[in-house]
């Protein structure tokens, strides 16, 4: 049960940082400056995580395995990450920018479930999208 809840409890943990941190980039920064920082760091941190959890491992037999989504991952957590920036510094606030976009990725992803991986369009994911989209009107109620 533990194996299945951690990552998404890691997940959370994660995205909880990472708001309040998109949200403190100092607003005179460039955001690519920012991300330049960002992603050093965390390649860095890859780099040493991967050692650390694969001692007889080879990053060379690794990379050879490589294909297209690790380059197109790279773009879009880009565009991911200066999108949230760029949300903060127009003015969303943190308790409700995070809840509107995933509210849009999750009927997006439906359909996305659907289309590219054949996943199942139940009648309750047709209500949850419904249930996302009222949940946007109420969350954004002055």
């Amino acid at each position: 049960m533990i194996s299945y809840i951690w990552p998404i409890a890691l997940v959370v943990f994660s995205n909880v940082v990472y708001q309040v941190c998109a949200k403190s980039v100092p607003a005179d920064m460039n955001p690519f400056a920012s991300l330049t920082v960002t992603y050093l760091v965390g390649a860095a941190s890859s780099g040493l995580l991967y050692f650390v959890f694969n001692r007889q491992g080879n990053i060379i037999k690794e990379l050879a395995k490589i294909n297209w989504a690790p380059f197109v991952l790279g773009l879009v957590i880009v565009g991911l990450e200066v999108g949230f920036i760029y949300a903060y510094k127009a003015g969303w606030q943190v308790s409700t920018a995070s809840v509107v976009q995933s509210s849009f990725l999750a009927v997006a992803l439906i359909f996305v479930g659907f289309i590219l991986f054949h996943e199942a369009l139940t009648w309750n994911k047709l209500v949850g999208v419904a249930v996302c989209l009222v949940g946007l009107v109420i969350i954004n109620l002055k």
